[in-house]
């Protein structure tokens, strides 16, 4: 049985968490006595509490996120009442910076803030030789990255199969976006590149196909970044795949001739954009040469065969309808495979809390603490947001509608699936779990109706995207299904009321 449990509640299974195997990569002699069991936010929190108690461990640490404090909020209420006796351990960014901390760090014995591969260890050896700590909250030990134990090992061959792995070249960013916790590094420092590289080609020789770079700023520097696609590059095999962040406004000709040698499909770029707004960069500490950026996205999109994911944020200060349309319509001009729609949230610590009062920045208080309204943005206007991101991951990111899209992004893209997305929502009175037979028909009704597009041309180029999709049924039935469950409503409605 583990004295030690490293434990998290991945948003999917298909997640890893790369930073509890960095913790039991550098327990040293307690790593026997250790053991990480993972999670996901979906399952029953009694069953969870009762796998890790019936380990009996003294020890549990759990690594808390925005996207699952809410559920480890009810697993530690469960063990505190269960097993009082048991220490329970914080880590992550959710609970790094006081004062703004969830109320969580209040009924847990300890908290360590930041960097926890060192901190973790030396108060796990406090509390098995019953050296209690009496500082709660405890300042995480900043090493040397030469000095921490790399964490690759400990991917499992289930890992390997099923789950991404994630992997760092560097840790850090020099920018100073305000939006960003990254904003709080004072830089990027990278790893020593041979001993990063022989833990890469293990992953390799066992089977690993998939690599998530997790680093903020991978094309920072270029001889770096040259040199590890370099690395993959001469172990090239059909199935690698390669997902890397990048800084859209620096990419040199030594690296773009690096870039054209990859075969399609074998890169992924998330690149963060944000916005094209200079006067809200302005405000929000981010350099950005945006001619650069467009240029950059239409090298990219032109001469390599790497799919580009780009963000774009919405709700950032002064931002508003008119200027996050400008945005998504250059962006959209540039015409990557993905673009992230997001709406602002309140990172805990984050510098873009300093303009809360100015610009009336008003946030949802639970996770993942998106906004809510905004000086220049009223809350009708950013649910409509909302519906709109929703709709266009439904639409366009998911590659369903190759011919249809066109359809209704011409002449004026955010205008349009903005009058889609509204005719939508007041027609299916849903943005999840719209079956996707039925979304054929709605827009088949919007786009003739409310888009004013030839009906001929519609029909045939749905026609094609059902048929490229593999969807089997008649098309024409398709196509009147939304007018019929409507009608089926409206009776339904009249029905209810005498």
């Amino acid at each position: 049985m583990p004295d030690i449990i490293l434990t998290t509640l991945n948003s999917r299974y298909i997640h890893s968490a790369f930073g509890l195997r960095y913790l039991y990569a550098n327990l040293a002699e307690l790593q026997p006595l250790a053991q990480i069991i993972e999670f996901t936010i979906h399952e029953d929190p009694l069953i969870l509490v009762e796998k890790l108690l019936q380990q009996s461990p003294k020890i549990i640490g759990f690594s808390v996120y925005i996207w699952n404090v809410t559920e480890i909020t009810t697993v530690i209420h469960l063990i505190k009442q269960i097993s009082p006796q048991t220490y329970l351990i914080l880590g992550g960014p959710e609970v790094s910076h006081i004062p703004d901390q969830p109320d969580i760090v209040n009924e847990v014995d300890y908290v360590i803030k930041g960097a926890g591969e060192i901190s973790f260890r030396q108060l796990c050896q406090q509390l098995l030789a019953h050296q209690k700590p009496i500082q709660r909250i405890i300042e995480g030990i900043v090493a040397p990255l030469e000095q921490i134990k790399l964490p690759y090992r400990y991917y499992t061959d289930e890992d390997i199969k099923n789950r991404l792995i994630y992997v760092e070249a560097s840790r850090g960013c020099p920018f100073k976006c305000e939006f960003c916790l990254s904003a709080l590094d004072k830089t990027a420092k990278a790893f020593t590149l041979s001993p990063f590289l022989i833990e890469i080609e293990q992953l390799i020789q066992r089977g690993a196909r998939n690599f998530k770079f997790i680093d903020r700023t991978f094309n920072l520097k270029i001889a770096t970044t040259i040199e590890i696609l370099t690395f993959f590059l001469d172990r090239m095999t059909t199935d690698l795949y390669l997902h890397f962040e990048v800084i859209p406004d620096h990419l040199p000709n030594k690296l773009k001739a690096v870039l054209t040698r990859f075969p399609k499909n074998t890169l992924q770029f998330e690149i963060g954009v944000q916005t094209f707004d200079s006067e809200i960069q302005h405000i929000i500490s981010r350099r950005q040469d945006n001619q650069k950026t467009i240029d950059n996205l239409t090298w990219l999109r032109t001469q390599t065969g790497a799919h580009l994911h780009v963000d774009l944020i919405f709700g950032l200060p002064q931002d508003n309808l008119n200027n996050f349309a400008k945005s998504f319509d250059q962006l959209v001009a540039l015409n990557p495979q993905e673009i992230q729609l997001g709406i602002l949230k309140r990172l805990r610590g984050a510098p873009i809390n300093r303009h809360t009062e100015k610009y009336q920045l008003r946030y949802n208080p639970q996770p993942p603490y998106q906004i809510l309204s905004t000086r220049d943005i009223d809350f009708f206007t950013m649910q409509r947001v909302h519906r709109f991101a929703r709709y266009w991951d439904m639409i366009a990111n998911s590659g369903r509608f190759k011919y249809s899209l066109p359809l209704i992004l011409a002449s004026s893209p955010f205008h349009h699936f903005m009058i889609l997305s509204d005719v939508l929502y007041k027609e299916a009175k849903a943005t999840w779990k719209i079956a996707l037979k039925r979304l054929y028909g709605y827009l088949y009704l919007i786009l003739i109706r409310d888009l004013n597009c030839s009906k001929s041309i519609v029909y045939t180029q749905l026609k094609q995207d059902f048929q490229r999709n593999g969807e089997k049924g008649n098309f024409d039935y398709v196509l009147i299904q939304p007018k019929k469950q409507n009608k089926v409503g409206q009776a339904n409605q009249r029905q209810q009321r005498h």
